[in-house]
């Protein structure tokens, strides 16, 4: 199957098959002012794990999904309390590598009301950074049912590079797993300007792909539509296209499907995007409709955007079941903020969201 916007098919919609997710990436430690000001005028740094795919792996294990994370740390501090902060949230870690030459990544970021969060990363010649195509030869990936990478793994190194290309190798029909990619553009990794094309041919290959509009625009084309991204992405069994704070669409071979984003107050926007994935890749896991895994990925995103971090706790089961149920109008209520426009942070602010 390819996916293509103009094919139409009849049956049920393709899921991805139950059993464990493995999200492969570097996490960093992640220096975070408290509360949330410039870096320059901090009082207090606090101390906790940045990482894309260890935030979806954790958020995952938050909707009981089993999953694992797969990277490399540094032996050193900073790697330890990396590890046993993703692995509290009830991600196994146990094939993370220990490497004795390389150190843990770090990263620190400087909020700013008026311009928005600044992250200055340093993780030059990481541990995370030497992975290679090798790790697909091992476990946990062998038995995984799906993989999740992003788009900062291949802009890393040329062997993390390999690694993903490796993964995305071959038609979607004959891998022996799903796999899901995040386009997550980060600009000052692709220096050399072939972001554009390599994500663009990496994503394509993908079983789901998540991108932003925005993100997508600032690729590939300043005027696209969400049409005009599955048309440049044709081959994914679903695309999922995130308007900032407005709404989310999944484009698929049964359908194009859009929900409303919730509104919530936003404390910091950065891992919000990770939550939405996760969201979405628990609803499919556990057969929801479409329209109820772009629910869950938004009801998910509000965990992140309520904290200064990149993880924050779940909504009670109960409270996500009802808002799971809710008729369109009732949820669509929940995103309409009277007489403004929220900002584009992924959500809209200033409402009462679960």
């Amino acid at each position: 199957m390819t996916g293509a916007a103009t094919k139409t098919l009849t049956g049920q919609p393709w899921r991805p098959a139950a059993g464990r997710v493995v999200c492969v990436g570097e996490t960093m430690a992640a220096l975070v002012p408290d509360p949330p000001e410039p870096l320059e005028r901090a009082g207090r740094l606090s101390l906790s794990v940045a990482g894309a795919e260890s935030n979806v792996a954790m958020y995952l294990a938050g909707h009981g999904v089993p999953v694992a994370w797969l990277s490399a740390l540094g032996d050193d501090p900073l790697g330890r309390r990396v590890r046993a902060t993703v692995s509290a949230a009830g991600v196994d870690v146990s094939h993370v590598r220990t490497d004795t030459r390389h150190p843990t990544g770090l990263l620190v970021k400087s909020p700013d009301p008026s311009t928005g969060t600044r992250v200055h990363y340093y993780r030059t010649g990481s541990a995370a950074s030497v992975l290679g195509p090798e790790l697909l030869d091992e476990e946990p990936v062998r038995s995984a049912a799906l993989l999740h990478f992003t788009g900062i793994t291949p802009a890393l190194s040329p062997s993390c590079r390999e690694l993903v290309t490796k993964a995305l190798t071959g038609s979607v029909d004959a891998r022996p797993h799903t796999v899901s990619f995040d386009v997550n553009h980060r600009p000052a990794l692709w220096p050399d300007g072939t972001a554009a094309t390599v994500l663009r041919r990496l994503a394509d290959r993908a079983d789901i792909v998540f991108v932003g509009l925005d993100e997508a625009q600032g690729l590939w084309g300043e005027d696209l539509t969400v049409t005009d991204v599955r048309h440049l992405l044709p081959h994914p069994r679903i695309l999922v296209v995130k308007d900032g704070a407005r709404a989310a669409t999944a484009v698929t071979e049964h359908g194009v499907h859009t929900v409303p984003a919730l509104r919530t107050g936003v404390v910091e926007p950065v891992g919000a995007g990770d939550a939405f994935a996760a969201g979405f890749l628990a609803g499919l896991l556990r057969s929801l409709t479409t329209a109820q895994a772009l629910r869950l990925g938004h009801i998910t995103a509000v965990s992140a955007l309520r904290v200064t971090g990149d993880h924050g706790p779940l909504p009670a089961a109960g409270r996500i079941e009802r808002l799971l149920a809710l008729p369109d109008p009732e949820w669509e209520a929940l995103g309409r903020a009277p007489g403004r426009t929220p900002p584009s942070t992924g959500h809209a602010p200033d409402g009462a969201a679960p």
